[in-house]
């Protein structure tokens, strides 16, 4: 029996449906998901087997510092998708944005699987990997806002945050899928089988998450909240043009505020398996399964953290996850050294996973909040990019650099500065828990 979709109510006098909360979960979790579940076979690919496959006549750190190079492309497309998808998911809706963001997003993904080494064709491999790469980071950069907006404009009163968590949760759910599959092909497959070949498996399975994820945005509805904003004739013809001249202040505070959770996720994932598999002597297979067990960590905080925020506000939370990763920041360099170090490296996931969850979650309700709905698409993935840029663009690649010239210490001195930093655009960013989301 199909589900019968609920009312929304807009206002006293304007009642719109809504989707069904499966289809509303599915939805906004599913590109999130994809995301990065090819963020992080990306990573785990820069991180391990690009090195030897892309700059192979050059020493093992210059070339792992190359390729993290290349991870950093895509967060620079970032805001260029942001800034596209932003103007047509304004402008013509939330559903149309996110199908084409998502095609853009797989495409470009199931290519990098097809790519030459360099072995091959030399330095055209290195062009058409960031080539991949950057457009790939075009359609992450409409992704998250547009499907941010699915979950938030869906939901009832008092459960903006929860319902934005479920676009979070795409996040852990990604990483655990993409991080599995990588743990059962380094299982199965011998070392010199994976980077001849299986390196690219991962890639070209992101197409399978593509065709569910198109079927069920075809499926679901615009928001009711844009349906609202076209009947009322209150739809921007330029959407861009209204963010930078009113909401500039707004797109610096969501910048800088979720800044040091992009910082502090990627030196979780990226870097760590980077650092633990050529200085802590850790093989990858083993590295993966503690992270895999450690985001399952991540992804209950997260819940907890939008749940708490519903109840006491984005702001609290967050000012309370970004004094705990200082205090983190300082405590873990102590125990993320020596060789093998299980218990050291468990307590760097695990708790870092925990802090990370608690400023991940409130940020897809607060976000989206500090916009009107006009310009709630362009206004929430132009500030959500631009910090990846800030926060993430090169976060492994300044740490692998700072434990080379100055040690792990280093690291977390990194880490506390950029939580400073959002710790500050916090302090000047208005509590938004109970705005009137409609206008």
């Amino acid at each position: 029996m199909e589900e019968t979709p609920t009312t929304y109510t807009a206002t006293k006098a304007t009642k719109l449906e809504r989707d069904p909360i499966k289809t509303v979960i599915m939805a906004s979790m599913i590109g999130t998901a994809i995301e990065f579940f090819d963020f992080y076979a990306y990573g785990t690919a820069a991180a391990t087997y690009f090195p030897n496959v892309f700059f192979p006549n050059v020493t093992p750190t210059i070339a792992m510092i190359l390729s993290l190079l290349t991870f950093g492309v895509a967060f620079v497309a970032r805001p260029l998708g942001s800034l596209l998808f932003g103007h047509f998911g304004d402008k013509l809706g939330r559903k149309r944005a996110l199908v084409v963001s998502l095609l853009m997003m797989g495409l470009s993904t199931v290519a990098i699987g097809f790519l030459p080494g360099f072995k091959a064709i030399g330095m055209a491999s290195i062009v058409l990997l960031c080539l991949a790469r950057f457009i790939q980071g075009i359609g992450l950069g409409g992704e998250w806002s547009g499907a941010v907006l699915v979950a938030t404009e869906n939901a009832p009163k008092g459960k903006r945050a929860l319902f934005g968590s479920f676009t979070e949760l795409g996040a852990p759910i990604g990483f655990f899928l993409s991080n599995g599959l990588y743990y059962i092909l380094e299982s199965t497959l011998s070392q010199s089988q994976m980077a001849s070949f299986g390196w690219r498996i991962p890639f070209l399975a992101s197409a399978i998450l593509v065709v569910v994820g198109l079927w069920v945005r075809r499926r679901m509805q615009e928001t009711p909240l844009f349906r609202l904003a076209q009947q009322r004739d209150e739809v921007q013809k330029a959407p861009l043009v209204e963010v930078f001249a009113k909401n500039w202040r707004q797109v610096l505070q969501g910048t800088m505020a979720m800044a040091v959770s992009y910082t502090f996720f990627f030196l979780l994932s990226t870097w760590s398996l980077s650092y633990a598999t050529t200085a802590l002597g850790f093989d990858n297979k083993e590295f993966l399964l503690l992270l895999m067990g450690s985001v399952i960590a991540f992804g209950g905080m997260i819940v907890y953290s939008s749940i708490l925020s519903d109840k006491f506000g984005r702001r609290k939370v967050l000012l309370t996850g970004t004094v705990v990763i200082v205090a983190f920041a300082f405590i873990f360099p102590f125990f993320f050294q020596g060789q093998h170090n299980v218990w050291g490296s468990l307590f760097f996931l695990l708790v870092g996973f925990v802090a990370m969850g608690i400023v991940y979650g409130p940020v897809g309700a607060l976000l989206p909040e500090l916009f009107p709905t006009n310009t709630r698409y362009s206004g929430a993935g132009i500030a959500y990019n631009m910090s990846a840029i800030v926060g993430a663009a090169f976060a492994p690649t300044i740490a692998s650099w700072l434990v080379a010239e100055w040690g792990i210490h280093a690291v977390g001195y990194y880490l506390a500065i950029m939580a400073v930093v959002s710790m500050i655009a916090l302090f000047f960013t208005k509590e938004t828990k109970g705005i009137d989301y409609t206008k």
